[in-house]
Order: structure tokens, then sequence, then C-alpha cells
């Protein structure tokens, strides 16, 4: 038992989820960690190299079944998730959006033909996928999306675009989302397709180890068997986002213990009037109440990968996962820095760099106010939102 794990929840996990978590970390530490500061100071990520790694290992889409897939538990996906964000939220984002947003969309809505195509390459990582929702000028408000798509015939056109969109430089399909006559619909969109282009986001300061771009769809003509047949309307789309949120729930986690032991580690050598940093009241102080608020997301997130596996996780309920997690891991964030002092800002140690990151893990994939007010709509019956 580490001493961060002060409540033995290592024995809540069985034999599978351990073994599955440790292959994870044993990849990270092997695979990410020795390079993943100089990625982030250059903003790149080597993703095709890293994709086929992950994978190799049965990493990505991890969480759904056949055609490639491992078919493993979701606590056992949150658990790889939260190792994959002890290196960089960057690094479990390129997993995240590959199989929970576009793997799990086709899986979910496509075809059997989409499936067979798309599916087994994404899987093995010998393709990378993005999902494209959030628009330049739509981002909390989806209902509100821009993105038109209208038929011609028997095929679609496309026109529209979408901003900030994890894997889009490197991705060889697009879940695209788009507003037709008869309401939202999805497509899978070979990004070589005529009319597609991709500009990727620089000078980014948080997740610069991530491939960021906007898509922009300029009459992209598709024919009808790239719509997702079983995507109708905008619970489609959101459906998918309870999927990658119930990952982040578990990888905030990840973010948060890595600064915490390197804090502890820290904290413990560095000597100052005489004696280590971590024998004073006030360091002692802060370690206590970060390691209590780190136990507290991690029984958290342990329950809803729990009622996921059992079929039975509410959006509301993920909605309190990626809230309190993300929001207290950003606070573990920023208060490891102050006792790392003028070294918390250094690369050479990961805090100020997690810290960076999380700001954008706050903000993504529902910002805490919109999270607030699905809780809130959950225990007053009323919706805040119009």
């Amino acid at each position: 038992m580490t001493p961060l794990d002060l409540l033995d929840l290592d024995s809540l996990l069985d034999d599978e989820e351990r073994q599955i978590r440790d292959v994870a970390r044993q990849l990270v530490a092997d695979r990410v960690r020795p390079h993943v500061a100089d990625w982030y100071e250059e903003g790149r990520v080597p993703a095709r190299e890293l994709a086929r790694e992950f994978g190799k290992l049965g990493l990505l889409g991890m969480h759904l079944t056949g055609y490639g897939c491992a078919g493993s538990s979701a606590v056992a996906y949150g658990l790889a998730c939260l190792e994959l964000e002890a290196a960089d939220s960057g690094v479990r984002s390129l997993v995240s959006v590959q199989g929970s947003l576009a793997m799990y969309a086709i899986w979910r809505y496509g075809s059997e033909e989409q499936k067979q195509r798309w599916l087994p390459a994404l899987a093995a990582g010998e393709a990378i996928g993005c999902f494209g929702l959030t628009e330049p000028d739509h981002g909390s408000d989806p209902a509100s999306m821009a993105t038109r798509a209208r038929r011609d015939g028997d095929d679609w056109v496309l026109h529209g675009g979408k901003m900030w969109i994890t894997n889009a430089p490197v991705a060889d399909v697009a879940v695209i989302w788009a507003r037709a006559d008869e309401g939202v619909r999805g497509f899978a969109v070979p990004m070589d397709t005529p009319g597609v282009s991709v500009r990727e986001i620089r000078r980014k300061l948080s997740l610069r180890a991530s491939a960021t771009g906007e898509i922009t769809l300029d009459e992209v003509r598709l024919p009808a068997a790239a719509r997702l047949p079983e995507a109708v309307g905008l619970k489609a789309p959101l459906s998918c986002l309870t999927e990658a949120r119930h990952g982040i729930v578990w990888g905030a986690l990840g973010a948060a213990r890595d600064c915490l032991e390197t804090t502890l580690a820290y904290a413990t050598t560095r000597t100052q009037f005489g004696r280590p940093l971590a024998g004073f009241q006030l360091t002692q102080a802060k370690l206590a109440d970060m390691a209590v608020e780190w136990q507290k997301g991690y029984l958290l997130a342990l329950r809803l990968g729990r009622l996921a596996d059992a079929g039975r996780l509410r959006p509301e309920q993920v909605s309190v996962g990626k809230l309190n997690n993300v929001r207290e891991a950003l606070d573990i964030a920023r208060q490891c820095r102050t006792i790392l002092g003028a070294n918390g800002i250094s690369g050479e140690y990961p805090v100020l760099r997690h810290a960076n990151n999380l700001e954008s893990v706050l903000t993504y994939e529902g910002t805490s106010e919109i999270h607030q007010l699905v809780i809130g709509q959950r225990l007053t019956g009323l919706s805040a939102f119009a």
C-alpha cells in the first residue's frame, strides 16, 4: 500500500483490474514519462506512434466489445485513464477521444459496414479518429450548432466548421455532427474527402502534448452510407460525451496523484530552517487535505465505474464525478505548486504542467457551470439552461 492509499482502496479492485492498471502504468513509464516534458515544451506529440503502442495493449476502445476491442470493464478503462493522465492529460485525451468519442459513436450508432471499416483499424491504432461537435461559436450549447447537412439526391452535403477538436490534425476519420431538416445527424467522414481541411491550433498554453485542430467543411459531399444510421437527435452526441466524461473522472485523479507523489518526495527531502519541508505543520496540513480529497475522488470514480458496469450509470451522475474530480484535481495541483515554491514552475517537475492541462480539462466536455446545471436540474426538476 502506498502512502496515498490511506483507506486501502486498492483492495476494492479485482485481480484483472489491477493487472490492467499495472500494464498501463508500465507502458506510461516506458514510453511516455521520459519524453512528455519535451513534447509539452515543443507543443507536439507523436500521436500515430503512441496510438499503435496503445493499440497493441488493447487500450483503444478497450471498454467496447467486438471488432478488435478488448471488452474490458468500465472500471478497468477508468484505471487506464488514470495512469495515462498521471503522465499527461493530453496523452489521456488521445485515448479518450479515440475510444469514447470516435469509436463509441461508430460502435453505438454506426452501420455494420461502418463498424467493419473503421473499428478494427481504430482499435489497433492503425487509424486515428476525432469527434466534431464543438464549433467556433457554439461550445456549451451544441443544440445551436451551425454546421448543416442537406440531402442532394442520394448524397449528403456538409457545410460548416468545428473547433477545438482533439486528434483532428492527425485523424483519418472524423465523426461529424450536423443539423439536417430531420434534426441532428452524425456522419463518419474520411478526412481525405474533398472539401475537408484542418488547421492545427498552435500557441496553446495547455494540453500542449496533444494535437488540436479546427475542421472546415466546405460543401463536403458524402454518400448515404456515411451517415450513422442509428444517430437521431442531439441525444446521440451527448451520450458519447457521457462515455468520455467517465474517463475524465478517473483521468483527473491521475494528474492529481502525480502532483501529490512529486510533492511528497520533494517535501520530505527539501530542507528549510533545519528540517524537511514535510516536517512543518502547515505543509502537513496541506498534504493531509489533498490526500483526503484524492481518496474521496477515487471512491467517487469507483462508484461510477461500478454503476457503468451494471448498466445503471446516468448522465447527471457522471456530471457529479467530472465536476468534483476535475475541480479538486486542479486545486491539488495548485496547492502542490506552492509547496514546491519556485521549483513548482520548472519543467523539471510535472506539477505546473498538470495544472495548466487541468485548466482545459475543467472546461472541455462540459464546463463546471454546465455540470452544476445538470445536477441542479436533477435536484429541482427545473431546467436553467434556457
